[in-house]
């Protein structure tokens, strides 16, 4: 299936490693160009020369009120277009209700909540009919996660934010989508599950409470987030896609 990604452009934040650079990576391997992002510039250029020539990377922290407009020129200086962002940030940190501080809240509303709406509103005023606006999510926006306190205060609201974004872009032609991921086998999943006393049998637990009783690849989620952002997609928008093999329960 052709999903029209040849020569689009798309902006990927937190694209050097984990749920981004995977993103990043099935996008580019059907014919997109992408500008990935992020805060260290050795790991930004590492990960775009593993990307090849339709890659070019920027170090940039999705906080830095600065950062939509330097990725939306860079897009379009280095290949002459705009055609959609995907929102990657990384998981803020893990805590129960008493562990995470006010500064750890702060910090996390500015770099998960307040970037990623400032990328959006950018976009949104710059992309042309057919452009996309993704959001890597979690599945803490329909289920809160023991441990993660942050990420499920956050995260939904990001979705709400997301699927009103979805109504008022929608009349001209712009599409929002929303990719909840659960246990992925990423560098950041392996780290919570590290805290435990037990990371094996923690990891066997968690398999034990997904039907297809494994961890997802990054290639797995990686494809589901290029097709969402791809032409593919066209009549997705104003939805949250479960990339978690089966691990949510309800409908």
């Amino acid at each position: 299936m052709d999903l029209g990604l040849k020569d689009r452009v798309y902006v990927v934040t937190g694209g050097t490693r984990g749920l981004g650079n995977a993103a990043a990576r099935e996008l580019v391997a059907d014919g997109a160009k992408v500008v990935v992002t992020g805060r260290d510039e050795k790991g930004v250029a590492d990960a775009a020369a593993g990307l090849g020539p339709n890659a070019v990377g920027v170090a940039v922290d999705n906080a830095d009120p600065d950062a939509p407009a330097r990725l939306i020129a860079a897009a379009r200086e280095r290949f002459g277009g705009f055609d959609g962002i995907l929102v990657s940030v990384g998981g803020p940190p893990a805590g129960f209700v008493a562990d995470n501080t006010d500064e750890q809240w702060q910090a996390a509303f500015e770099s998960v909540f307040l970037g990623a709406v400032r990328l959006a509103r950018a976009a949104a005023a710059e992309l042309p009919e057919g452009g996309v606006i993704g959001f890597v999510l979690s599945g803490s926006v329909y289920e809160p996660i023991p441990g993660l306190t942050i990420s499920n205060g956050l995260r939904p609201g990001l979705a709400g934010f997301a699927k009103s974004l979805a109504d008022e872009l929608g009349p001209r032609g712009i599409r929002v989508v929303g990719v909840l991921p659960s246990r992925i086998d990423t560098d950041r999943v392996r780290e919570l599950d590290a805290m435990s006393a037990d990371p094996q049998a923690t990891r066997t637990e968690n398999e034990s409470r997904i039907p297809l009783r494994r961890y997802g690849t990054p290639e797995e989620f990686g494809r589901v987030a290029a097709f969402l952002m791809s032409p593919g997609a066209s009549y997705l928008t104003g939805i949250m896609v479960p990339v978690d093999g089966g691990m949510r329960h309800g409908f």
